[in-house]
């Protein structure tokens, strides 16, 4: 999905990054709200605390983690929530925020890569 984007929330806001939805369970550390600019917090399609807590510390695992995700996205709350932010992309431009330090191994990541696989 090109509308679809992954974006570090730390990362300095951008015109073009469309509706700015950040898709992690917990606040950024030291981030204000003004300074983020989020347009919505999504945190029903974020992994749920105890996926977060094993993958933290275990990058090598990230398969795993990647297909844990994916069976709690085929779940409710969480599907319903993907599905909405599919219907975002679908409309425009969408970039994902999230705040882990990985920009390559995250869970806006593995939801973006989830959302063109479905």
């Amino acid at each position: 999905m090109p509308n679809l984007r992954v974006k570090r929330v730390y990362a300095p806001p951008a015109a073009e990054d469309g509706r700015r939805i950040l898709v992690d369970r917990l606040w950024p550390r030291g981030l204000s709200k003004e300074a983020a600019q989020i347009d919505e917090w999504v945190k029903d399609v974020s992994p749920s605390t105890a996926l977060r807590q094993e993958f933290h510390g275990h990058p090598g695992r990230w398969d795993e983690f990647a297909a844990a995700y994916a069976l709690e996205l085929a779940q409710e709350p969480a599907h319903s929530a993907a599905l909405a932010l599919r219907a975002e992309a679908r409309k425009g431009v969408v970039t994902l925020l999230y705040a882990a330090k990985d920009e390559e191994r995250n869970n806006a990541t593995a939801l973006r890569e989830w959302l063109t696989r479905r």
